[in-house]
């Protein structure tokens, strides 16, 4: 008996911990840019998407933005071409970009179905509905790589109207240019863009990295906290590299524009985002501005 009271005891002990983070990001907006392995595992898959309505029915509203490259790849495979990259960029000819407009569409639909299997009503839309995203043609160092947008200007209307209505909006990274050519858009840009235009208190990144590190070959330099100035520092003394480096440059970008904090996530890990915003020490990096305490509860 004592024993499964302990059990019970915990489980109190945890909602608890919860309620002021609960009170505190009740009614804000959070976007959520969801790519990386946890898209893959059909397991992990299932607990981002849990993840994300229990935020919904506890009184936070989120916006999916996800990705689907590996998918992509997988299908640009199958219709006998290699794909390329070029600087980590896609490089999106015609047919590449049908495909990838195909692929993020049925992608973007089965996380509907995942959210509305768990009893809330979500809406998936692409950049191109309701003049979400506008892009011009991105270039990648000079280099002309096809149908890969950069994104100009955000109209988050569609957004607002979904959220006032209690819909869930789950968005695909493609967008138009002013001559109404589809382009595609590096999903992380997209949520940035997107987590700015709506003023999200927070942007979260799922990745299939731990977080940011000090040192990436010693797990031990894991930064749980990062101020907008220390990621500077870190960038600019040589820390930083490969596919952080861009990530990194986004979040600061974010929160120089208005959002709140940033979090990179390890999306591999089970519940990774119900753990870093509902307990007392998260479990990646958050990245806050420099007028932005430190989170309040660290001395609790």
């Amino acid at each position: 008996m004592d024993k499964s009271m302990d059990k019970f005891l915990e489980k109190a002990e945890v909602l608890i911990e919860a309620l002021p983070y609960i009170q505190r990001f009740n009614r804000k907006i959070i976007v959520v840019k969801y790519g990386g392995s946890a898209m893959v595992d059909e397991e992990l898959k299932k607990n981002v998407i849990a993840d994300v309505t229990l935020l919904k029915l506890v009184g936070f509203k989120p916006i999916i933005v996800h990705g689907g490259g590996k998918e992509i790849s997988k299908w640009v495979e199958k219709s006998g071409m290699t794909p390329k990259f070029i600087n980590g960029l896609r490089v999106t000819d015609d047919l590449t970009m049908e495909i990838a407009e195909m692929v993020l569409n049925r992608v973007n639909k089965s996380l509907v179905q995942l959210v509305e299997q768990l009893g809330v009503l979500a809406v998936g839309v692409s950049g191109k509905d309701g003049g979400l995203l506008k892009v011009e043609k991105k270039y990648s160092n000079g280099e002309d790589i096809g149908y890969v947008g950069e994104i100009k200007s955000v109209n988050p209307k569609i957004l607002y109207d979904l959220l006032e209505k209690d819909f869930l909006p789950i968005v695909c990274p493609i967008g138009l240019d002013d001559n109404y050519n589809t382009y595609n858009i590096n999903a992380d840009d997209a949520a940035c863009a997107i987590a700015r235009a709506v003023n999200a208190e927070k942007l979260a990144f799922l990745t299939d990295i731990e977080g940011v590190y000090k040192d990436p070959k010693d797990k031990e330099t894991l930064i749980s906290e990062l101020t907008i100035e220390e990621a500077r520092a870190l960038i600019s003394d040589g820390f930083i590299g490969g596919g952080m480096l861009p990530k990194l440059n986004n979040c600061i970008d974010a929160i120089d524009n208005g959002v709140s904090r940033v979090h990179i996530l390890d999306g591999r890990i089970a519940h990774c985002l119900l753990l870093e915003i509902f307990t007392n020490k998260g479990i990646g990096t958050a990245i806050i501005g420099d007028k932005e305490s430190r989170y309040y509860h660290e001395n609790d």
